[in-house]
């Protein structure tokens, strides 16, 4: 009998094939040939004639992880993409007109092993004795006064600001050192294996076959090998995502540069601004339902600092994910599985999460359906916490002073969302599962920024008198005070720490 079928074992999987490039792609083969480079074969087909969409350029702290485990060098990379630190994002004009708060990374205050520190907070505001949450979070405090600086035992958490396209440009270099091989070429056709469906090689403009065990698929909204291909169907949330349409353009840097994206609200959209070394990134997002894109592109460059060094660019999209990331032996990364729009910048974690998940499941002996249905589970629970994590920012909101605002606060909301806002809204607790993303402390920060306010706070808070509490929450916002004022200025130590020199 045939070793495969008894196992239940398929092919075993020697050649890796990439299609496309830009961040997923470079990001997958660096890691891929990081780590296995000596055991598999791995190619990455890409075309120059081809553009990527490239303007992901505010990450999360999981990156800095993700470069840890592939022993990339801080300095380094981020002289080389021209990149700054990132403590957090600020929303301005997304409770009210007017009204700013930061989602920052890291902790707030102390809890207690039975209630959240917002319960302690609470009890504090209620009293007369608290001043505002943020005070509480050493990234936040850091990132209102433009300062940072590594600290002892990872003490400071951060991310980056990055330019895409150098990315990608360090990620091949980093990768073909290790062993990957890049092909410039288009892809013309995929051809399929009639007996399992699976994808047996990509057919070259050239007329040349790059045969393959396992296909990755980059390709972009596209989606050439899994949604084309492979047929996997799309779930489209734009009933609960309005947001369609993106403009990009970069700018001259007007001054230094802060350790925050910024996320600044319009009547019909939002606007980003992330200061890179060299220059700034900015982005209008928008609804095509209500706005149409000569207004939007007008409100972008009206809401600039400095010159233009690009022409406006539109992308248009649609929120949502595949049905399956996985099918038969092709994967999908990025944009081609799904997009979330980039309010958190979530777009380089999914792809980061999805490399991950690849390589502790690799099938080396053969791809078997458990692995696969496994992986699509993880990441479908991935990107649903996620997706009603950036709803969050839409629904709870005080704002109703434009069709936008008022469909979005008004509209109804998967149940899974629904139930974190009651909970939070009786009790000020949190419910969170065990691997999802975000942290208690960044959905405690969304809704109390966005204007929720918990009806009580868990008894545990009643423990202690006034003085005790009074005492509690000075120690710790005195402490935030301290740490943070002894940082350097954020431009500074990044001049000092990863001096890109002249772009």
């Amino acid at each position: 009998m045939d070793n495969n079928k008894q196992t239940g074992l398929g092919r075993p999987i020697r050649r890796v094939v990439i299609a496309g490039g830009g961040t997923a792609g470079w990001m997958a083969a660096a890691a891929l040939a990081r780590t296995l480079g000596k055991v598999i074969d791995i190619k990455l087909v890409e075309s120059d004639d081809i553009g990527t969409v490239g303007v992901g350029e505010a990450t999360i702290p999981s990156l800095v992880h993700f470069h840890r485990l592939l022993d990339i060098g801080e300095q380094e990379f981020m002289a080389a993409t021209q990149a700054t630190f990132k403590l957090g994002i600020s929303f301005e004009g997304w409770r009210a007109r007017g009204e700013d708060y930061i989602h920052s990374f890291g902790m707030t205050g102390t809890d207690h092993w039975t209630a959240g520190f917002q319960h302690f907070w609470l009890k504090g505001r209620d009293r007369g004795l608290a001043s505002d949450y943020g005070d509480y979070c050493l990234e936040l405090v850091a990132a209102q006064e433009k300062r940072f600086g590594h600290l002892p035992n990872q003490g400071i958490n951060y991310a980056y600001h990055l330019d895409a396209t150098r990315y990608a440009r360090y990620l091949r270099r980093f990768a073909e050192h290790f062993g990957a091989e890049r092909i410039e070429a288009k892809i013309a056709s995929v051809d399929t294996d009639p007996a399992t469906g699976h994808i047996a090689a990509l057919v070259l403009d050239s007329g040349t076959r790059v045969d393959g065990d396992l296909f990755i698929d980059c390709t972009g909204f596209r989606s050439l090998l899994l949604g084309q291909t492979m047929g996997v169907a799309y779930d489209d949330w734009s009933q609960w995502l309005f947001n369609d349409t993106a403009i990009a353009v970069q700018t001259e840097s007007t001054g230094p540069a802060v350790p925050l994206t910024r996320s600044i609200a319009h009547d019909w959209g939002w606007q980003w601004r992330i200061p890179l070394q060299h220059r700034t990134g900015n982005g209008i997002v928008f609804s095509s339902r209500h706005v149409d894109e000569a207004t939007a592109r007008a409100a972008l460059l009206g809401n600039i600092e400095g010159k233009a060094l690009t022409e406006p660019r539109v992308i248009r999209f649609k929120p949502g994910q595949r049905q399956r990331v996985w099918a038969g032996n092709c994967i999908g990364l990025g944009l081609a599985a799904g997009f979330l729009e980039p309010i958190e910048s979530t777009s380089i974690h999914l792809i980061q999460r999805g490399i991950v998940r690849l390589l502790q499941t690799f099938p080396t002996h053969g791809i078997q359906q458990s692995d696969v249905d496994e992986f699509n589970a993880q990441t479908e629970d991935d990107l649903r916490t996620i997706r009603d994590f950036i709803i969050l920012h839409y629904k709870v909101t005080n704002r109703r002073d434009t069709p936008y605002w008022h469909d979005a606060a008004t509209m109804p909301v998967p149940a899974s969302l629904q139930h974190r806002i009651d909970l939070f809204g009786d009790s000020g607790r949190v419910f969170r599962e065990g691997n999802e993303l975000f942290a208690e402390n960044s959905w405690v920060q969304v809704m109390l920024g966005q204007g929720m306010l918990p009806s009580r706070w868990h008894p545990s808070a009643d423990l202690m008198g006034d003085d005790e509490l009074r005492g509690f929450l000075d120690g710790i916002r005195n402490g935030v005070r301290r740490t943070a004022s002894q940082l350097p200025p954020h431009q500074q130590y990044v001049e000092r720490y990863c001096p890109a020199g002249k772009p």
